[in-house]
């Protein structure tokens, strides 16, 4: 590993299916809600009511194909950045989710079998520079390496910039 390397070691993975859509990940009724709180108070409540209260702060996401499919929102991104989401990890993803999570600084990983493969590991490292993912069963002590597709460097300097708009804030101050 380089010191160049983006690692996330996350607490815990939290396993949705397939089409998780914009209105599951913040339901319409709190679109037009100004504080931000009861937005991501509402988070995923129709998978998992108790989402937003059992989330820590570096957790990932893991779901099946077409994560973020549906309307183009942009609370549907901003909830998982306030909840402290440190990547999301899908089969596939609606295009348009997925560039949005990229714009927020959050890392958007496309994984086949992402749900059946992390349903009962425990402790998971994950080398965005790389691709790589370390997997831990915790119950059978088996260790399991995968491999993904390294985002673009174009990508991992938005990432590391927290966002695009940090990355172009920080371009503006350097020509200043």
């Amino acid at each position: 590993m380089s010191n160049d390397d983006y690692i996330i070691k996350p607490k815990h993975a939290w396993i949705f299916g397939d089409h998780v859509n914009t209105d599951l990940i913040v339901p319409s009724e709190y679109l037009t809600e100004n504080d931000p709180d009861i937005i991501v108070k509402h988070a995923f409540e129709g998978i998992n009511p108790d989402f937003s209260k059992k989330v820590d702060n570096g957790d990932i996401i893991v779901a099946g194909r077409n994560f973020g499919c549906g309307s183009s929102r942009e609370e549907a991104v901003f909830v998982i950045k306030e909840l402290g989401i440190s990547a999301v990890i899908a089969e596939s993803f609606a295009r348009i989710y997925f560039r949005n999570l990229i714009n927020q600084g959050i890392p958007a990983i496309t994984l086949k079998n992402a749900t059946q493969i992390f349903g009962n590991m425990t402790k998971i490292t994950i080398n965005i520079s790389d691709g790589i993912i370390n997997c831990i069963d915790l119950n059978t002590r088996k260790r399991t390496t995968l491999k993904f597709k390294p985002l673009p460097e174009f990508i991992m300097k938005i990432i590391e910039a927290g966002g695009a708009l940090n990355l172009i804030k920080t371009k503006v101050k350097e020509k200043i």
